[in-house]
């Protein structure tokens, strides 16, 4: 194994490092994001509710490139200049929770609502209701979707490198300026992508079979109309 091999081989294993970073703080802000939209979005007051609407529908509408570039490139002429990576981690925390609000949205609403009432009939007040009854099997049935969906986000780490980011992708191209080998040093960056998105995508099937949720669809973001069960 040549020397150049394995710096390459470190190199890219240093960037890995870096989206893996990206991936974790991202998804760990945008669940909690995600978390809020969604019981803004139920929110009976249209005054509430609509504009988390918006929100929701801006960050799912937008590609991902375009919403990296809008904060790095588009705030600073608002007078608020970030870094890249945290520039990144508020884009992908961003589109992270628009998509997982709907993904938290579709698992609340299907808690039996026969667990609401018998919880309010052991005189649970409607916020320890949420927090001891329906949030937790609201995590169990969104938790193999929410792990898919961060899969994604892992890969959609890869278009940091417009804000020049050294995370894998970027390595990668940096390697293949100088060696001009981009077909052998992208395959093996995919290589690198691969060994962490296949374990992880067989441990959402082992958990969606286990806990028998299939794939949550995706709602409309719409509010129900008044008295809809």
């Amino acid at each position: 194994m040549s020397e150049d091999f394995v710096e390459h081989l470190g190199d890219l294993g240093a960037g890995l490092l870096v989206s893996l970073q990206l991936t974790a703080v991202s998804t760990a802000a945008g669940l909690l994001l995600g978390l809020g939209l969604a019981l803004l979005v139920s929110h009976p007051s249209r005054w509430v509710s609509w504009p988390a609407v918006a929100v929701v529908e801006l960050g799912r509408g937008a590609p991902v490139l375009v919403v990296l570039q809008l904060v790095y490139f588009g705030l600073p002429s608002t007078g608020i200049v970030l870094a890249a990576m945290p520039a990144a981690w508020i884009a992908l925390a961003f589109t992270t929770g628009a998509y997982s609000s709907e993904i938290i949205r579709a698992s609340l609403l299907a808690v039996p609502k026969g667990q609401r009432e018998a919880a309010a009939a052991l005189g649970l007040s409607r916020g320890r209701t949420f927090t001891d009854v329906v949030l937790p099997q609201a995590s169990l049935i969104a938790l193999a979707p929410l792990l898919g969906f961060c899969i994604q986000m892992f890969q959609a780490t890869s278009l940091a490198f417009a804000l020049g980011i050294p995370e894998l992708l970027s390595r990668a191209y940096d390697i293949g300026s100088v060696t001009f080998e981009y077909l052998q040093i992208l395959m093996l960056a995919g290589v690198f992508y691969a060994v962490v998105t296949l374990p992880a995508i067989r441990i959402v099937a082992r958990l969606e079979r286990r806990t028998g949720t299939p794939r949550i669809p995706i709602l409309p973001t719409r509010r129900r109309p008044t008295g809809a069960s």
